[in-house]
């Protein structure tokens, strides 16, 4: 039916000069990317893209940086490194578009590498446990690569395609990257308490991994009638979902059911949602869309930020002039949320660093991008408490942050502010 080769005899199609893209998360292909790293003395100028990927990222390494350059449509930990050793970029680009770069040809695919599910009995294999775009990239791409590992969840939804859609199959056995849940410190469970107040049963949940977003989940527990509308999601809402707090039953858009484009999680996680058909994996241009999350009565989007001005402008991807993650999806669901029934749109953050600078400032460090405008916030919450700015002046707001910075640096904040503006 279809015929395996191995990782190196798969990689040799690639070209000097050639365009890559890379399945995401926890799906990236680690067998596919090592041998193609392997060719760096072989191969020129290789351009490798993809949003955040788990997992080893050899072909950043700075000593290829005439084999390989790479593409960040979000920046990962693993390649962050590149664009100050001048081997890697970053595009902006929303989640909710990235297909669309690829189906209108603004970037042309030549190779695709993806990580699937072993096909069933009727040829069919899973994205698993990332979609996003890869669906348009394959769809666009000349060739594809395919790594087949039994550990790959099998996903229901839109992630399901035909090994003749394959041209190289690679079989690797081997375990998903995880990302295990840590214990939530003091302020991230008092963000999680102030964020969970402002739930109300029947609402729709975005979110995604990290502490606060854990905090959040563990205060839900007696919440009614939830539903599940985000990019990704990982183990905490599995213990919602069992409880019935998390069941989709008041959802507008996939009713019934969870609805994501790609996990990262445990091993308990990748085994839950294996031939799960309470989750549906689909690609971003789908989830990501705001004229459908917006279907959702009372969606709820919870997303962070590296600061926030007291205007409310939110940069999250970048320290100042320095690229630091990417757009992503914040801005697609924050703005879902805004036009919902009773949806609330939520930027949730600590009032300090680690080393005590806050985040709420009087205005953004220079270079600073903003990810979320003041127009379209809704609500900022600390550990100090909750402001709403929606529909309200600039002087309103600044008196709202101010109050839920740190108590340290409140009047340093104000006082910076009033003194930048007269």
């Amino acid at each position: 039916m279809y015929k395996m080769v191995t990782a190196e005899e798969a990689l040799k199609v690639v070209k000097s000069n050639d365009r890559v893209y890379i399945q995401a998360a926890a799906a990236a292909p680690q067998a596919l990317v090592k041998a193609l790293s392997a060719r760096h003395e072989e191969l020129r100028n290789v351009e490798v893209c993809h949003l955040h990927t788990e997992g080893e990222a050899p072909y950043a390494n700075p000593e290829f940086k005439e084999s390989f350059h790479v593409n960040s449509f979000f920046i990962g930990k693993n390649v962050r490194h590149t664009l100050k050793t001048g081997n890697g970029s970053y595009t902006p680009v929303f989640l909710s578009e990235l297909p669309r770069l690829f189906q209108q040809r603004i970037l042309e695919i030549d190779v695709v590498l993806i990580h699937v599910s072993v096909p069933d009995r009727h040829g069919y294999c899973s994205l698993g446990v990332s979609v996003e775009a890869t669906l348009a990239a394959i769809d666009n791409a000349k060739i594809v690569i395919a790594q087949v590992n039994p550990q790959m969840p099998r996903t229901h939804g839109a992630g399901i395609i035909h090994h003749s859609e394959i041209d190289y199959f690679v079989e690797s056995d081997e375990a998903l990257p995880t990302h295990h849940i840590v214990e939530p410190n003091n302020v991230e469970k008092k963000i999680g308490d102030f964020v969970a107040g402002l739930i109300e049963d029947r609402s729709t949940l975005q979110m995604g991994i990290g502490s606060i977003p854990n905090a959040v989940l563990t205060r839900l527990k007696n919440h009614k009638d939830l539903g599940l509308h985000t990019e990704m999601f990982s183990d905490g809402v599995i213990d919602l979902i069992l409880s019935d707090v998390i069941n989709g039953n008041y959802k507008k858009i996939n009713r019934g059911r969870a609805l994501s484009t790609f996990l990262i999680g445990s091993k308990r996680l990748y085994d839950y949602v294996d031939d799960n058909p309470f989750v549906e994996m689909r690609a971003s241009n789908y989830t990501n869309n705001a004229a459908y999350i917006k279907q959702n009565p009372r969606m709820v989007a919870i997303n962070s930020a590296i600061e926030v001005d007291v205007t409310g402008q939110v940069c999250a991807d970048s320290i100042g002039s320095s690229m630091y993650s990417g757009v992503g999806g914040q801005m697609d669901f924050i703005r879902g949320a805004s036009l919902s029934k009773g949806g609330k749109a939520i930027i949730a953050l600590p009032s300090v660093t680690k080393n005590g600078i806050s985040r709420i400032v009087p205005t953004l460090k220079h270079g600073a991008g903003v990810v979320t405008t003041r127009a379209h916030v809704h609500y900022v919450v600390t550990e100090y408490g909750i402001a709403n700015l929606y529909g309200k002046t600039i002087k309103e707001r600044v008196r709202a942050l101010v109050e839920i910075a740190h108590p340290d640096h409140r009047e340093v904040i104000d006082k910076a502010y009033f003194e930048m503006i007269n």
